[in-house]
């Protein structure tokens, strides 16, 4: 019998000190990729407060510029009336009874916390008025570990007066969306006592980030050159859609023409040889 010699080993199994030797290669790299990566977080978080401490610096700068426009704005008159309805998401939430209230606003102002990542508040200024006792009502936003809080000023109505068109509706998930209920119903919610979570609400910030910032934009905006460009493009569509169907029943008319035609030559031709077998 031939001795047998044994089995000689697969290329991929490899002895267990070098299999050891690889391991302790990898956690090696892993560690020092560990490393740096705490490294980068470090200096991403250095960059964040350094980002922090400019944006509460040019707020310190911008709020005397507020401070002038606000003062501008009062002599306009429905300046903040008209810059709201000509914004194509918050001009949606002003019901008609918001918008004879909203013509007893004489300012706005937004105002970041002073350390900025940890909140907001959106004041809105109003002349003595027939709706409510409250001259100012400001709504806040306090970004906290644990959720977002929420306050708001109590509306002290007048006799006879409140929330027009009264219900609030539920807000869903996370997000709260624009409400096509009142202005006041969204200014007067806020979250239960006691409860928080991540809110993100739409229509504050909009306001914040969009109206804020630039509302000439807006008022100078007419809303109905949205409406009136809508309405032409929706017109062009369906003239085209006419010509289209037009051109295609022409084109279906000379096939049907074409198919006639063929058919009687057709006819003719049979006709003509049934005539000789006759003769």
């Amino acid at each position: 019998m031939v001795e047998d010699k044994g089995k000689k080993p697969k290329l991929s199994e490899k002895p267990e000190d070098q299999n050891d030797a690889i391991d302790e290669k990898l956690v090696l790299s892993i560690e020092k990729l560990q490393e740096i990566q705490d490294e980068l977080e470090k200096i991403n978080e250095e960059a964040s407060d350094k980002v922090l401490e400019v944006e509460q610096k040019y707020n310190e700068l911008r709020k005397p510029v507020y401070d002038k426009r606000n003062d501008i704005v009062k002599s306009i008159p429905d300046f903040w009336l008209t810059a709201f309805m000509s914004h194509p998401a918050l001009g949606g939430i002003l019901t008609e009874e918001d918008q004879k209230i909203f013509k007893h606003l004489t300012s706005l102002e937004v105002e970041d916390f002073k350390d900025v990542k940890s909140g907001y508040s959106i004041s809105f200024n109003f002349s003595e008025n027939p709706f409510f006792e409250d001259r100012k009502l400001t709504k806040t936003y306090t970004f906290l570990d644990e959720g977002t809080k929420i306050t708001a000023t109590p509306i002290k109505w007048k006799e006879g007066m409140g929330i027009p068109n009264g219900v609030t509706h539920e807000k869903k998930g996370k997000k709260r969306p624009p409400t096509d209920e009142s202005f006041f119903i969204w200014f007067s919610e806020t979250e239960p006592k006691g409860v928080m979570e991540d809110i993100h609400d739409e229509i504050a910030e909009m306001i914040k980030e969009d109206l804020w910032p630039n509302p000439l934009t807006y008022f100078n905006n007419d809303p109905d050159e949205d409406e009136v460009s809508e309405e032409d493009d929706e017109e062009g569509d369906s003239e085209e859609e006419e010509d289209d169907q037009e051109d295609g029943d022409d084109e279906e008319e000379a096939d049907e023409e074409e198919r006639g035609g063929e058919v009687g030559d057709g006819e003719e031709e049979r006709g003509g040889e049934g005539g000789n077998s006759v003769f």
